[in-house]
């Protein structure tokens, strides 16, 4: 039997804040970041929010970079941020959408342009099977700067997404997908069932445009949340 997939985008959807942006603020707080990256990366994430990000040549040139790094210890680092500065800020009707998908028997996964390092931690909170992301190179154990094609990214999503569906015997026109960005208009365009989320102004100007509905996903306050995922991670 064909099945019905429910894809989840992280930043500003599973999240109510963008990961990338807490990412910079920890490596400039650990002291991994001139002044130039610094700026350099604040001006990616403004281009991304507003969908004008060349996630091809910035996602190269920061990989660069990483060169040489054990991936284990970039796992380890990711992680530690991940429990202090992330895992609050997952949104309540994000988890609540996912608990009403697998109560409908759907294919659950996560579809970001986030790498593993990421990815997997935010999974494993959420008991989500599934994750497609962006690929890094790895070699003995180490990264190589280089990445996998394609690039989960705009059109790449939609790539990732179909040979899923293909391996996982999905119809795509019966699916679901949540996001908040322009850049995933291909893969909003792709599913039957567009979900529109915390949106960035030029998607919601897109979204009022052909008549679809929004919503606004909120986290628990900080205190409460990091409580509640202290207690299940210890419960």
């Amino acid at each position: 039997m064909r099945r019905v997939a429910a894809f989840f985008d992280i930043d500003h959807t599973v999240l109510e804040v963008n990961s990338g942006t807490k990412w910079v603020s920890h490596q400039w707080r650990t002291r991994q970041l001139s002044v130039g990256q610094l700026l350099q990366a604040m001006r990616w994430l403004v281009e991304y929010r507003f969908g004008l990000l060349d996630y091809d040549a910035m996602a190269r040139r920061i990989l660069v970079g990483y060169r040489g790094r054990e991936v284990l210890s970039i796992y380890r680092e990711v992680e530690a941020f991940f429990e202090r500065d992330v895992a609050w800020a997952i949104c309540e009707q994000a988890r609540e959408k996912i608990a009403h998908h697998r109560e409908q028997g759907h294919v659950i996964a996560l579809l970001t342009s986030a790498t593993h390092f990421l990815s997997t931690p935010l999974a494993k909170v959420l008991d989500v099977e599934h994750v497609l992301c962006t690929e890094v190179e790895v070699d003995a154990g180490v990264l190589t700067g280089n990445t996998i094609e394609p690039l989960c990214y705009g059109p790449g999503k939609v790539r990732r997404a179909e040979c899923f569906a293909e391996a996982h015997d999905i119809v795509l026109e019966d699916s679901y997908f949540y996001s908040d960005s322009i850049s995933d208009l291909p893969m909003l365009e792709r599913v039957g069932h567009p979900r529109v989320v915390n949106p960035d102004p030029r998607l919601r100007r897109l979204a009022a445009a052909r008549g679809w509905s929004y919503e606004i996903w909120k986290a628990p306050p900080r205190v409460v949340a990091m409580r509640e995922h202290v207690e299940s991670r210890t419960g």
